[in-house]
């Protein structure tokens, strides 16, 4: 395995740029302060072509959108295997469901909509982001993957300039001095705020890592965290 990732390393250092699917193994830990600490360990991987990952990012969007669906469904239920199924909840999700809600507990499913439709914006190269989930139609039904999509590209999607007006490494700077509070600004957000500025995702991610390892602008004090260098 060894010689094979590497040569994916040598290509990926040369600016190549490709979609993996990686197989291992995860564990976890939890320090006395609180703080949750992953490790994954890899063992199998292979490149693969656009479409297979379309493909699988698509049912993968429409099984989390049903999950929810169902799990909206049994907010009024009991839980009990006869009145989750009496709710609507599809019978292959109802043991799963009531772990779900034993473990978590009660939650805002629209934050989850709304990650799973820029998931699929984003992955599908769309030049725009999707800045907030389609309301619920007022008979309470919950649209379908189909119609939510349909819905966003309508009107819940911000178009981006093709020619951005600011260097992206300037977007950066700005959006951590902006939103750090004292614990950093989360990676998600500063390539949200650089696709939302016209820029690509992989130059998002690109200049997130040379700000940080080349030209040491910012620092990474916890995993996926920045804040600008302290003068």
């Amino acid at each position: 395995m060894h010689p094979d990732i590497e040569e994916l390393l040598h290509r990926f250092e040369k600016g190549d740029r490709f979609l993996m699917l990686l197989v291992g193994r995860a564990r976890w830990f939890e320090t006395d302060d609180g703080g949750v600490f992953t490790s994954f360990r890899a063992e199998e991987f292979t490149v693969v072509d656009k479409d297979r990952y379309t493909h699988w990012l698509v049912d993968t969007a429409a099984a989390t959108l049903r999950r929810l669906d169902a799990f909206e469904a049994s907010m009024e239920s009991d839980l009990t295997p006869a009145a989750l199924e009496a709710s609507g909840v599809p019978r292959d999700l109802v043991d799963g469901l009531i772990l779900a809600r034993g473990h978590y507990g009660e939650f805002d499913t629209e934050n989850y909509r709304v990650g799973v439709l820029q998931g699929l914006s984003m992955a599908l190269g769309s030049n725009a982001v999707i800045e907030s989930a389609p309301a619920p139609e007022a008979s309470g039904d919950q649209p379908t993957l189909a119609e939510s999509v349909t819905e966003a590209d309508d009107g819940g999607v911000a178009s981006l300039e093709s020619d951005p007006e600011k260097d992206v490494n300037e977007v950066i700077l700005e959006t951590i001095l902006q939103r750090d509070e004292g614990s950093g600004v989360d990676y998600d957000t500063l390539v949200h705020a650089c696709v939302m500025a016209g820029h690509q995702r992989e130059t998002a991610e690109d200049a997130i890592d040379h700000l940080r390892d080349v030209d040491g602008a910012i620092i990474e004090p916890r995993f996926s965290f920045f804040q600008l260098l302290p003068e």
